[in-house]
């Protein structure tokens, strides 16, 4: 077992300064730089499109007195509940015709409001009419109720803390958790599968095969995976929290999780290592079982939708701690990391986790085992026989 491990430091410390020492590796890390940099720039001019296109604007063809109390209503309306709650107003010359207003060609409005406040007349589409006739039939109400409308006071007591409050807000850390451990475990677990594929092709895992355990190999390549992963989220950790400070302020917008920050970021860390490490050892056996791409992308393809499917059962599990789906979630082990994460951020107990983590390695250790066993089986030809493809006919003996 010692000599298996060592073994396994050995191969993992020859991958992991292959790849970091590597011009490549530079690439790698600018890579998600670049999206995150689109996406920025893309959110900004969205929102301006947002607040352009997609509220929906309202003619209004009353005298002024009336289209003048339409907007002052809107007003008190709109700072009690915001700006995107109501229609935009219009404003167009009384006697203006709707129907050949609405059918011009450049006519900005979706629906015209026309006669009076005491008998309006609302000309569009019937969905248009159904989409607006409940907002506008409020306007109206408050417009013709003008000043006499009353402004209740409402008397406020401030508590210090909301159970139900801070249970939402770390639903949200919770949710938020889930999809960027996810989406870190996609994008790097693959480059576990690159790594054999390309030293398979190359014959440089047999090589390795013939020196140490093939346990060793398998389990070294995890370690060096993982190790660059580390380096790889720390880099863009960093360069996030960075940017963010530099933007934003000092203001961290995640609401705390029920465990502590501190406690929070170090089980994602350790959460992260587990998905990756599980993950990584499926992409690892089904590296050593290809022996071409077409190979490697036909079996890969079930197992990251097959992922995909359980994060999905996992997100939907996250507000339902406690009941069957969420223990489900937290005991299947390709889940647990996910359910569990979400976990950390509503409860305090330190004890699941534990657990957790060490159900998650005892899978790993299962699944390396079993690949190890594929691997000896169809590739190093431990069980006698030709040569055995894992797609198409037997080859001949190896040279």
């Amino acid at each position: 077992m010692n000599e298996t491990l060592r073994a396994a430091f050995v191969i993992a410390q020859r991958d992991f300064t292959a790849v970091i020492l590597s011009k490549t590796f530079i690439l790698f890390l600018l890579g998600p730089l670049f999206p995150l940099i689109i996406f920025v720039f893309a959110q900004s001019f969205g929102d301006k499109i947002d607040k352009d296109v997609s509220r929906p604007a309202v003619g209004v063809a009353m005298s002024a007195l009336d289209t003048q109390r339409l907007t002052d209503a809107r007003d008190r309306i709109t700072q009690k509940i915001g700006d995107q709650a109501m229609p935009v107003l219009r404003p167009y010359p009384a006697g203006t015709d709707p129907k050949a207003m609405l059918a011009g060609k450049d006519a900005k409005a979706v629906a015209m409001l026309s006669g009076t406040l005491s008998m309006p007349r609302l000309t569009g589409k019937e969905a248009d009419i159904r989409q607006f006739e409940g907002d506008l039939g409020l306007l109206i109400g408050v417009a013709r109720a003008g000043s006499a409308m009353p402004d209740t006071p409402i008397a406020k007591d401030i508590v210090s803390t909301s159970s139900g409050s801070e249970q939402q807000s770390r639903l949200v850390t919770g949710r938020t958790a889930q999809v960027l451990l996810f989406l870190l475990t996609m994008l790097l677990a693959g480059m576990v599968l690159s790594n054999m594929v390309e030293e398979k092709t190359n014959k440089i895992i047999e090589i390795l095969a013939a020196a140490v355990p093939v346990d060793a190999i398998f389990l070294g390549k995890l370690i060096a995976m993982l190790g660059m992963s580390f380096v790889g989220i720390a880099v863009w950790g960093l360069t996030a929290l960075t940017g963010y400070a530099f933007f934003m302020g000092t203001s961290f917008p995640m609401p705390t999780p029920a465990i502590g920050w501190p406690m929070f970021v170090l089980l994602f860390f350790l959460y992260f290592a587990t998905a990756y490490t599980l993950l990584g050892s499926l992409f690892i056996g089904v590296g050593a079982q290809a022996s071409t791409v077409r190979e490697v992308q036909t079996l890969s393809m079930p197992i990251t939708m097959c992922q995909v499917v359980i994060f999905f059962f996992a997100s939907y599990a996250v507000n339902r701690m406690g009941e069957a789906p969420e223990v489900a979630a937290a005991i299947f082990p390709f889940s647990s990391p996910f359910a569990m994460i979400a976990r950390a951020a509503q409860s305090d107990a330190i004890w699941p986790h534990l657990l957790a983590i060490v159900w998650q390695l005892l899978w790993v250790a299962l699944i390396i085992r079993i690949g190890v066993r594929l691997f000896r089986r169809n590739v190093l030809k431990s069980g006698g026989g030709g040569r055995k493809r894992l797609f198409g006919r037997k080859a001949g003996p190896a040279a």
